[in-house]
């Protein structure tokens, strides 16, 4: 019987939106039983009010399989070689891992703490493209870097080991590699943190996140344990740079290819925050969805879905879905947005989407207003995506100032 489902769909037919499987499932069967790319079976969801609720639902559980690889693997995600951190936890313990992080990812937080060194490290890298070639790769001169420097300086993790751990954040987010390969991605991860954690401890270190979690460890009494602390750190690293490293990639591209939005962007900078906000909604960089398993038999949009059924919320659909957006499927800088799904919902929504915001509120506006005459170096259509990436994105940008 389950030979006979549908298969999620993955195959996009053009670059900035999502398969087109998606917008015929939100009409005729928003909440339908598919066959995922790692072999199991589940609900997707593609509209935006059940998607919604799929997250907030008390009866579902963030304690889910694996449903995004291609080789058939469908193993927890520890298989992988990674503790479960909170993001994988319910309440009341997901609340209490969560809450000695929050302090850092407020917007008060960020715009204090971060936003000037992001700001000088956004010029640096302009500067740096102005005196370098003028063809070359926005990924590499600048998409990939800001992320990793931001997130090096809030862990307090040292820049010079960048190479080594993208390289490992790449295998273990490719959602095409084996089982083994991800495994070995995951432990250069969790070994260079360890190691981390070892030497912080050692002298005392008292510079970024990573220190204040090792101090909390450290206090008597506390539940936070040292594989507790390797574990958030693995966490917050791999997904603080990967995650907004796609996103910058992929909002510079879309601005390449439309023009009045990119003009709009740099003639208002108030509208600046909007933009940023229109993008992550056109954009919803999760391309394979995030997914909560079933804790007791329950009715969804009308829909039976027993105890133990995988449900999956096709972020980058519901974001599309006109019930929620007018003309969804057009990037509109003037669109008021009240929520959308880029960053999750809930209780579990994604804990650095303040950071985010702030490197693209910055990176954005700076990169067009700086060179006006940027453009791809070559047609559109030849640049190279991420198609089996947890996040979608462009793998390499040539673009000419």
């Amino acid at each position: 019987m389950t030979d006979t489902l549908p298969a999620m769909p993955v195959h996009r037919s053009t670059p900035l939106d999502p398969p087109l499987e998606y917008f015929q499932l939100r009409e005729q069967q928003p909440i339908t039983r598919v066959r995922f790319p790692s072999g199991m079976t589940g609900w997707l969801v593609t509209r935006f009010d059940e998607g919604s609720e799929v997250f907030g639902h008390p009866l579902m559980t963030a304690r889910r399989p694996r449903h995004d690889s291609f080789d058939g693997d469908q193993a927890e995600p520890e298989a992988e070689g990674v503790d479960p951190t909170f993001v994988f936890m319910d309440e009341p313990d997901h609340g209490m891992y969560r809450r000695l992080l929050t302090g850092r990812f407020t917007p008060k937080s960020v715009q204090t703490r971060l936003q000037p060194y992001i700001d000088t490290i956004v010029d640096e890298h302009l500067d740096a493209i102005a005196a370098g070639p003028e063809t070359f790769d926005l990924v590499q001169a600048l998409s990939l870097p800001i992320p990793c420097l931001v997130i090096c300086e809030l862990l307090g993790v040292p820049y010079a080991d960048r190479d080594g751990f993208h390289e490992a954040t790449e295998v273990m987010m490719d959602m095409a590699r084996s089982r083994e390969e991800r495994t070995a991605g995951a432990r250069w991860l969790i070994d260079y943190i360890t190691k981390l954690v070892a030497e912080k401890r050692r002298t005392h270190a008292d510079d970024g996140l990573l220190a204040d979690l090792i101090r909390t460890a450290d206090t008597d009494g506390s539940f936070l344990t040292d594989k507790d602390v390797i574990s958030m750190g693995v966490l917050l690293l791999f997904a603080g740079h990967d995650t907004t490293a796609a996103m910058i990639g992929l909002s510079a591209y879309t601005l390449l290819t439309h023009p009045a939005q990119r003009a709009e962007l740099v003639a208002h900078p108030e509208k600046t925050g909007p933009a940023v906000e229109e993008l992550l909604r056109y954009l919803t960089i999760v391309q394979f969805g995030l997914g909560r398993v079933a804790k007791e038999d329950l009715v969804l949009g009308g829909q039976q879905i027993a105890a133990g059924d995988l449900v999956v919320v096709a972020m980058p659909a519901a974001n599309r879905d006109p019930r929620a957006f007018d003309n969804p499927d057009q990037p509109n800088f003037d669109r008021t947005l009240t929520r959308h799904l880029a960053f999750g919902y809930g209780v579990h929504q994604c804990l650095g989407q303040n950071i985010a915001r702030a490197e693209l509120k910055t990176v954005l506006p700076r990169l067009f207003t700086r060179f006006p005459g940027l453009r791809l170096a070559g047609a559109p259509g030849d640049v190279p995506m991420d198609t089996y990436g947890t996040n979608y994105g462009v793998k390499k940008l040539l673009v000419t100032r």
